[in-house]
């Protein structure tokens, strides 16, 4: 039984890991739910219709670390960079939601799906990196293709759902919509969560751009996927799009092999895959979509892979549709699967 911190609480992530461990994902002696000081006093069982034990609402100042096993942070990179350390050193495991520890090389950038070795001891500075969420479902899905025909390189666009920009990014959009549901004319502002307008709109840049024009967001998909996946070489291209979808991201996914593949094949290594589902070519849609992933408990704790094709002149080029429920695959999911294998390796607890 493990006492579990969860840092950043009242978020988008922070309640969607506070719901998984309330359906008993790990088993839990109390969870810690942890905020800003404004959030203290707050009843977030009541609010949330949660039954785990779970202490009063504290801030990271008054968090005690003894007899504290786990610390999952989701509060953003800034919090983590100041705080998950500190806990770290007093001798609690933190699983990071943040990007601010995942090209560290002591620390592990862990899919447990993918590279469960990472995690076969414990990392000596107590860290352990949750990737981005559109990282995680691309890796899972490249993961099988990998080791069916080998990886040369590839090509990714994203579709990111508002929830990704947090509660207040959900808020943002469902106002927005109003907005321009009352007045067809109206434009919006510059500004806000997502740096331009979403609503009815398609903003291509998450993030602020380099000195080569690539986004924060598109980074970390070119580095991450290297690492988790042991291929520090592999070619990785991306595009990053905000699109005025509330869960759910989706990606479409090119891909250069080594080895020639068909269709057939690709989806029998996909479907053989645990935690992928395959909505192949002879179903109806043959692809997935965000409302209907997100519509089912079940679909939202897949990883849902469509479109297969293979290019007619090129045995070699696959094409894929993945999606995702990026508050769950892409962050609290994996970030309590990571617990659960450290558990499960018996060096946690």
């Amino acid at each position: 039984m493990l006492r579990i911190a969860v840092v950043g609480a009242t978020g988008a992530v922070g309640r969607e890991c506070l719901a998984l461990l309330d359906g008993g994902i790990v088993p839990v002696e109390q969870v810690v739910p942890v905020g800003s000081a404004r959030s203290v006093g707050r009843d977030l069982g009541r609010e949330l219709g949660l039954s785990l034990p779970l202490a009063d609402l504290v801030t990271l100042d008054e968090l005690d670390p003894r007899g504290l096993d786990v610390a999952v942070f989701s509060a953003g990179a800034e919090v983590s960079g100041r705080e998950a350390e500190q806990l770290a050193a007093a001798g609690v495991l933190v699983v990071d939601n943040s990007s601010a520890f995942r090209m560290r090389p002591d620390v592990p950038l862990v899919v447990p799906q993918v590279n469960p070795a990472a995690l076969d001891d414990r990392p000596a500075c107590g860290l352990v990196a949750n990737p981005n969420c559109s990282t995680i479902q691309l890796v899972r899905a490249l993961h099988p293709v990998h080791e069916l025909a080998g990886l040369r390189g590839v090509v990714v666009a994203t579709y990111q759902a508002a929830s990704g920009g947090g509660v207040r990014g959900l808020r943002e959009l469902a106002e927005e919509s109003r907005a321009v549901l009352d007045d067809p004319g109206a434009q919006g502002a510059p500004g806000g969560r997502f740096g331009q307008p979403l609503a009815f709109n398609l903003v291509p840049e998450i993030g602020l751009p380099d000195a080569h024009g690539l986004t924060h967001e598109e980074r970390k998909l070119v580095r991450e996927p290297r690492k988790i996946l042991g291929l520090p070489d592999l070619r990785v291209s991306a595009t990053a799009v905000r699109v005025p979808v509330f869960d759910c991201h989706s990606e479409a996914v090119h891909i250069a092999l080594r080895e020639p593949v068909t269709a057939e094949a690709v989806e029998e290594a996909l479907a053989a895959t645990p935690g992928l589902r395959v909505h192949r070519r002879s179903h109806s849609p043959a692809y997935p979509m965000p409302r209907t992933v997100f519509a089912r408990r079940e679909d939202r704790a897949l990883v849902h892979v469509g479109r297969v094709r293979v290019e007619p002149e090129d045995d070699r080029a696959l094409a894929l549709w993945v999606v995702a429920d990026n508050l769950w695959v892409g962050a609290a999911l994996n970030a309590l699967q990571i617990v659960e294998l450290a558990a499960k390796n018996g060096w946690l607890g």
